[in-house]
């Protein structure tokens, strides 16, 4: 188990107490079934089992921006793994193996967050304490929110499991899937109760405050899901991100180089983050991205921008946050789209700054306010609020250093929607935010077959073939054998 910046609270909170053994937090696989979950400490750790997840599942550390941004418009697979192609060309198929390690991981950390829920309520040390009772179980249902609003994004209709399974019969294994709709309700629902729960703040150390789930993350992640799920509630939507802005946490947009500088983490902007030390609590992802000039290797790497991408930051003039997020390079590979010669400048993914050999210390947002701002425009957008919509776009466009918008760029209901969603997508490359978007938006289809990217090797245009069936990840085939009660998606 990885013990991060997250049990700085608990530490805290023993010498608050002044009860040395509650120090002692043994890892849960070293307790029994018959003393585990009796102590304060114990149901802590299982807290910060769950929160672990972040780091441990491939999904959060970086295979989000492979889903995200390289199977959408924003990015190239590069690299040289025939898995990452296939995402990229929207080729997906069940036998996929990062499926089957995603699919199984997420519900992992779901299983770990059910754990907490289950066993919190019988925990009669004296030390914990019913306020910070509340907190873990707020805290335990914004992860389970947050992993299953991961997988319905995902797969759709996925099983809804809201406890810990023990029995092997195939009754209690062998799930159906639950229909999308109820699976958002249960995300909401929950995020709600979560939101009631949990404090704006742990205290003054922002390492703590951005580290848990705290009522502004509730919050923000529910106005993120009413927005997503098949029937918007914009009026939720614009409720949920009223409470993020009247929290006591403060959230406030900052300096979008502050951002991505590699120096400004847990920051003002900052909801909720995973927290990296390096060394051996570090992240692996920014040396998969990162250029030779920063990562210190020579190999060809992941996710590189594309010329569309490219494209849209120059047509808007987008000069501040294109210089945050992509870092141009000569490299002695061969890129199919960028030159297809050795010597040829490709552009590199550039949010995280510092590779520290497959152990950064570079932490990953979950959620940062300036996303918040621009659902915010989306909301009151669809709601016929145009004008205030406009207000809250150009609070972003001043932070970038960009003009307001014109009367063009914001003429009717339909235009500025467009406008917006470009506005995302320059503001949150590389944050796994892209397809999602597209998706929210009807978009996929259009945007994906109108996209004209030519492969150099041999002249030809790029086929991508998107049909609405590909919006969702196939259903992975190792768990369609294992559980008879599942049924595929579309392909």
């Amino acid at each position: 188990m990885k013990i991060n910046k997250i049990l700085l609270f608990f530490f805290v909170m023993s010498m608050m107490s002044s009860c040395d053994d509650y120090l002692d937090l043994q890892p849960i696989s070293e307790e029994t079934s018959g003393n585990a979950y009796e102590t304060a400490s114990q149901i802590e750790a299982a807290l910060v089992g769950a929160y672990e997840s972040f780091q441990s599942s491939e999904y959060y550390v970086w295979d989000n921006v492979l889903f995200q941004d390289v199977r959408s418009d924003n990015c190239y697979a590069g690299g040289d793994n025939p898995e990452i192609f296939q995402i990229d060309f929207i080729d997906i198929e069940p036998a996929h193996s990062r499926l089957f390690t995603h699919w199984s991981n997420i519900y992992n950390a779901i299983f770990k967050a059910n754990l907490v829920l289950e066993r919190v309520d019988g925990i009669t040390d004296d030390r914990l304490t019913e306020e910070r009772r509340s907190q873990i179980k707020g805290e335990a249902y914004f992860l389970r929110s947050y992993h299953y609003f991961t997988l319905v994004k995902l797969w759709g209709d996925v099983p809804l499991i809201l406890n810990t399974i023990t029995s092997t019969d195939s009754e209690s294994v062998n799930i159906p899937r639950t229909d999308i709709a109820m699976v958002y309700e249960q995300i909401t629902s929950d995020l709600e109760l979560a939101a009631t729960l949990l404090p704006d703040t742990y205290g003054n150390d922002a390492s703590i405050n951005k580290a848990r789930a705290t009522a502004g993350a509730a919050h923000a992640l529910a106005a993120k899901a009413y927005a997503q799920q098949p029937s918007p509630n914009y009026q939720l939507v614009l409720d949920h991100i009223d409470a993020v802005e009247r929290s006591d946490a403060d959230y406030r947009l900052i300096e979008y180089s502050e951002l991505f500088d590699g120096n400004n983490y847990n920051n003002a902007e900052s909801i909720i983050e995973v927290q990296y030390l390096g060394g051996n609590e570090g992240n692996f992802g920014p040396q998969l991205l990162l250029p030779p000039s920063v990562s210190g290797d020579t190999w060809r790497k992941f996710a590189t921008p594309s010329i569309d991408l490219i494209n849209a930051f120059d047509s808007e003039g987008d000069v501040v946050r294109k210089n945050a997020s992509i870092l141009f390079e000569s490299v002695q590979w061969v890129d199919e789209f960028w030159g297809n010669s050795q010597g040829t400048a490709v552009p590199f993914s550039y949010k995280w700054k510092n590779a520290g050999g497959f152990a950064s210390a570079d932490n990953t947002y979950l959620i940062r306010y300036g996303d918040i701002v621009l659902l915010k425009a989306e909301a009151l957008n669809e709601l016929d609020q145009l004008q205030n919509a406009v207000i809250e776009v150009n609070r972003i466009r001043d932070r970038a250093q960009l003009p307001d918008l014109t009367i063009a760029q914001r003429s009717s209901k339909e235009v500025l929607r467009t406008t917006i969603l470009k506005e995302r997508r320059l503001e949150l490359f590389q944050e796994g935010q892209r397809w999602d978007d597209l998706a929210r938006y009807n978009v996929l289809v259009s945007t994906m077959n109108s996209l004209i990217e030519i492969d150099l090797r041999n002249g030809n245009p790029v086929n991508y073939n998107m049909t609405d069936a590909k919006r969702l990840l196939p259903i992975p085939q190792q768990e369609l054998d294992r559980n008879p009660a599942l049924i595929q998606n579309p392909l």
